[in-house]
């Protein structure tokens, strides 16, 4: 059996999860289950990135402690991945004790490996991002520093700290993102390596003074700092399957490695995290899967932006998780910013949802029982029909084996409208036996479904036990026959959202 290990950043649980982070987690949850649909052995990670100055700053704003303050948020996250049907396999939290022990393991490694070194550093540095930023990355507003993501200003801090030996692996991140093809899509290589060659590759601080921030994982050889935040947090896609202490799980899943992240943490999950992987012996990951933003009102969708769209109102306007799921995948961009209105939202709701999938399963179902007392016997398949459904499930598993997410929905959309022209164009229910096109249109209805049960489990459930079919992997051979349909009832799945 084939393994497949997939993860999400883990999120700075400062407040609650928001349309961005859904946008990332649906797709890697729409990953997991279409490999699970298709027989793989399948680990799924998501969590939260518990310690730094930005936490430390809230809990104490809020007069309590970090630890309290992660401990809800953590649950809180927890809340909303359930409301959005998110079906991962484990969450971890940086506050883990077997976390905080690899932490650890990796910088004593690195400091006997001489990759480790004290310093003094000087520079401007965002707490938003947790990250020091150099005069070519900053962008200036009224003659002063502000961090190009957050539109927040910089702060100026100048310490002694501990330095990984970023710039020993110059060579190898270039070659690595010359030839390995593990960034996808392949532009954003070409973005890293460009800045790489143009700039080099720095060492980079990775701890902090205790005195200003002690909320963190100690560093091992000296109790007066702590371990930068965002090499503990990358460390987490190793502790979470085992690495040191279960060698065997994480041998297992390890080699299949999927990355997902959004591009503005491109630069942290490449030059730092592969290289902190080769300086561990640790192989790279498999992929490393980045996509665009999405955008609300010509800004990054971001809390610091004001433009934050609530889980919980798409949850309401599209009454379930489906909707929502459906709405993110059927936009998700690797490559392209995407601009998200409500508008937007509705008319795929509407159009393709409602009247596309929706309304072909009701009167299929309804003609079904009225015709045939819900019992539809298996005849040979109408190839109008069969050809495009075999064409559509070959275009799909092609798709949704290259992350397209958005392009398998596209092709699936394609045959459910083909199907709705042939009932119009057939007209079933003028006929004393309409036995053939039932069964046709229900095996159309069937591997529809199925196509689409990794965006829309809850519905592709409910469509599934409503007539008579079960949710398979439709590439096992041999395939399996469904030999006849009992149709129980005709769902109403989606009901039409007015503007």
């Amino acid at each position: 059996m084939r393994t497949f290990y997939i993860t999400t950043p883990i999120y700075y649980p400062n407040a609650p999860p928001h349309i961005g982070h859904a946008y990332t987690t649906v797709f890697a949850d729409t990953l997991a289950r279409y490999h699970r649909l298709i027989g793989d052995d399948v680990f799924f990670m998501t969590g939260t990135d518990e310690h730094g100055l930005k936490l430390q700053r809230a809990a104490e704003k809020m007069g309590i402690s970090p630890k309290e303050l992660v401990d809800r948020m953590a649950e809180k996250y927890k809340w909303y991945w359930s409301l959005l049907d998110i079906s991962y396999d484990y969450f971890i939290r940086t506050t883990h004790d077997y976390h905080e022990r690899l932490v650890k393991y990796a910088m004593n490694k690195l400091y006997q490996d001489g990759l480790i070194y004290k310093a003094r550093y000087a520079g401007w540095y965002c707490v938003y991002c947790e990250k020091f930023y150099s005069p070519s990355e900053y962008i200036e507003i009224d003659g002063k520093p502000y961090c190009p993501t957050h539109r927040k200003p910089l702060e100026w801090l100048e310490e002694e700290t501990y330095y990984f030996k970023l710039s020993e692996f110059e060579d190898f991140m270039k070659d690595v993102l010359k030839n390995r093809h593990i960034v996808y899509p392949e532009s954003y290589a070409q973005e890293v390596l460009g800045k790489i060659e143009k700039e080099g590759l720095r060492d980079v601080s990775i701890a902090r003074p205790k005195e200003r921030v002690w909320w963190g994982i100690e560093v091992p050889f000296d109790p007066n700092y702590t371990v930068y935040v965002w090499f503990d947090a990358l460390l987490n896609y190793l502790s979470g399957i085992g690495y040191p202490e279960d060698m065997e799980r994480f041998n297992k899943y390890w080699p299949e490695v999927h990355h997902v992240i959004g591009k503005d943490i491109l630069w942290f999950h490449t030059a730092i995290w592969f290289s902190v992987l080769k300086a561990l012996d640790v192989p790279l990951p498999k992929k490393l899967l980045v996509h665009a933003y999405l955008i609300n009102r010509g800004l990054k969708i971001g809390k610091s932006a004001g433009n934050v769209i609530a889980i919980e109102d798409l949850i309401n306007r599209y009454r379930d998780s489906n909707g929502v799921r459906y709405i993110l995948m059927r936009l998700f961009n690797m490559a392209k910013d995407v601009e998200v209105t409500t508008e937007l939202f509705d008319s795929i709701y509407n159009s393709e949802l409602a009247d596309t999938y929706g309304n072909l399963v009701r009167r299929v179902g309804v003609l079904a029982k009225k015709k045939l007392g819900g019992t539809v016997e298996a005849d040979e398949i109408d190839e109008e029909l069969g050809k495009p459904l075999r064409e559509t499930l070959e275009k799909y598993r092609e798709a949704m084996d290259n992350y397209d997410v958005s392009r398998a929905l596209t092709t699936i959309m394609d045959l459910l409208r083909r199907a709705n022209a042939y009932i119009n164009e057939k007209r079933p229910w003028e006929k004393e036996d309409p036995s053939k096109q039932l069964y046709t249109l229900l095996e159309t209805i069937k591997y529809s479904t199925i196509m689409l049960h990794p965006v829309i489990p809850k519905a592709a459930e409910k469509t599934a036990e409503a007539l008579g079919f079960k949710i398979t992997n439709p590439y096992q051979e041999p395939p399996t026959t469904q030999t006849k349909y009992l149709v129980k009832q005709a769902p109403i799945l989606f009901k039409k959202i007015k503007p």
